[in-house]
């Protein structure tokens, strides 16, 4: 392997990690000026995303699609999960760089135990309803600018509605 190979691998694997959130004490590396700018430019487009959020209780689409619109597959749903699988489990009590999805069906944001929520998610005020996870999985940015989730969401409508009725399932 060459060793611009090498790094570009390790520079993808840096970036595949820094996408999922984190959950890590580690203190912030040191920024850079490049760093420190590219922090600046980010955080404009995030302030206006928070003034054009919608409400804690709307669950309106970018694509008017809304989950009734479907007829979920719960087995097509695991598949869609293996995607989620890099950052969350189903299993009660184990955090991974993203919170268990154990029980998320019904479950206040931002509540569960041992994981380390930004604050954006804690005081989003949102309740996990079927129709709000499906908001949310088609844009997180959208829905709770300044989450820690930078996954970009799916656009499918089917697999956003397959993927939660995976996760009203018991976990095998």
């Amino acid at each position: 392997m060459t060793k611009q190979a090498h790094f570009l691998g390790l520079t993808a694997a840096t970036f595949l990690l820094a996408s999922c959130g984190g959950n890590s004490d580690a203190p912030p590396a040191e920024e850079t000026p490049a760093m420190t700018e590219a922090t600046t430019a980010a955080a404009e487009p995030a302030a206006a995303a928070a003034a054009e959020a919608p409400p804690a209780d709307s669950t309106e689409t970018t694509d008017g699609t809304t989950l009734a619109s479907f007829t979920p597959d719960v087995d097509h749903g695991k598949v869609v999960f293996l995607q989620c699988k890099t950052c969350h489990v189903r299993e009660e009590g184990v955090n991974r760089i993203g919170p268990s999805l154990a029980n998320v069906v019904g479950r206040e944001a931002g509540t569960v135990p041992g994981y380390q929520y930004s604050e954006a998610n804690a005081n989003s005020g949102i309740t996990w309803t079927p129709e709000k996870l499906f908001q949310y999985l088609q844009s997180p940015q959208r829905v709770i600018p300044g989450t820690k989730m930078t996954f970009p969401g799916l656009p499918n409508g089917q697999d956003r509605a397959d993927v939660i009725a995976y996760l009203q399932t018991p976990p095998e």
